[in-house]
């Protein structure tokens, strides 16, 4: 199905196009059986980091595309379309480089960004713990000021990339036990650094090229210099990251709903029943149009919060509407491809059973929909 696009300059649309082709020729091609089998498309990134494309929203001067995040956000939705375990890896890659880019020095930008929008770097974004997930202010992950640097002792849980990630943008507690949010920082962690491991990989219902996976940090020596922003201050850059974080993975679920539109429509006008296209029956059509119009309204919401952004003007709230509305209209859009597609879409001789099983995660990361919708009340609450 063809999608209208929101695209300011000629270069935009030479971006887009250039990520269609790779969607179409190296990520389509291989993405089910490299999910069946739980293999990291490590070199995808790679890929996209030569082709300009991991770093989109980021300065030129260290490498980025310098592209608004309107741009970049269809992108995401464009790669998570031919395989989600790279669209919301690109995501999750963005949201890590963001401490360093919007809150680093210029030497740690200029000792960083490059190998990172350039892809020889992937990363991963350690905010959550076992006991603190929604509440991620309560994290206990100490990092304790020592001569020379800090020394970082505890677990980080449900980590994307865990184990598999060059670097760690990592939040820890070095304020009192009882501090709050006022006494968390964010750190660089390069992936070597000696005492950091990983446990093993989740066993989870989807998703599995994307490996999951606690992080460790057992006397973990970091050098002063690994602090980004100030000491304390770091729980404000996890929630403006995190913000635009959402949009991420709005986007990715609006690529990944797409996807599922377009197989049920091929589908829809393959199979026939009765002598008819199953399309041409009122029942099938009118889901197909309930979920085409879903999925457009879910785009235009998430590229709306984008323009924002874009203009430095506040965004938050927009960005909670834009996850929670695509992210519950992918898993109904999947839900209802599968019906489309009747007993063959229960089988894994099609992909929409794959799609339905990946949607459900989205509607939990990075902030429950529950979450984003205590976040738009009590908005809605202050503005009354």
């Amino acid at each position: 199905m063809a999608v209208e696009r929101t695209l300011h300059t000629p270069e935009a649309e030479q971006l887009l196009e250039l990520t269609r082709e790779i969607v179409d020729k190296e990520l389509l091609p291989r993405a089910a059986e490299d999910e069946d089998n739980a293999a990291f498309p490590r070199d995808a990134f790679r890929t996209l980091g030569a082709a300009g494309l991991l770093g989109l929203p980021y300065p030129g001067e260290y490498g980025g595309g310098d592209q608004p995040y309107e741009i970049y956000l269809q992108v995401v939705e464009e790669l998570a379309r031919g395989w989600l375990a790279v669209g919301l890896g690109v995501s999750v890659h963005t949201l890590s480089c963001y401490p360093v880019a919007a809150f680093g020095t210029d030497d740690q930008k200029a000792a960083h960004l490059p190998d990172m929008v350039g892809g020889d770097l992937l990363g991963a974004y350690c905010l959550s713990e076992t006991a603190s997930g929604s509440d991620a202010a309560a994290l206990t992950t100490r990092a304790e000021p020592v001569e020379g640097g800090y020394r970082v002792n505890g677990a980080k849980a449900w980590i994307t990339h865990g184990g598999r990630a060059d670097y760690y943008a990592l939040f820890a507690r070095t304020g009192a036990p009882d501090s709050g949010a006022r006494g968390i920082s964010c750190f660089h962690v390069p992936a070597d650094t000696p005492g950091l491991g990983a446990a093993a990989p989740e066993r989870k219902m989807g998703m599995s090229s994307s490996p999951t996976a606690g992080v460790l940090f057992d006397d973990v020596r970091l050098g002063a210099d690994a602090l980004i922003g100030e000491r304390d201050r770091g729980f404000g850059i996890a929630l403006a990251a995190l913000d635009s974080g959402r949009l991420g993975i709005a986007a990715c679920a609006v690529g990944l709903a797409q996807a599922a539109l377009d197989a049920a429509l091929a589908y829809s006008r393959e199979r026939r029943q009765f002598g008819t296209a199953i399309g041409d029956f009122q029942g099938v059509g009118f889901m197909l149009a309930d979920m085409a119009t879903q999925i457009a309204a879910s785009r235009e919401l998430y590229l709306s919060a984008a323009r924002l952004r874009d203009a430095g003007r506040p965004f938050g709230t927009q960005a909670a509407m834009a996850k929670l509305m695509a992210t519950d209209t992918a898993m109904r859009v999947t839900t209802d491809a599968v019906q489309v597609f009747g007993g063959y879409g229960y089988t894994r001789d099609f992909p929409v059973e794959r799609y339905m099983r990946e949607a459900k995660v989205l509607q939990i990361v990075e902030g429950t929909n529950q979450v984003q919708r205590l976040v738009i009340s009590r908005d809605l609450a202050r503005g009354a």
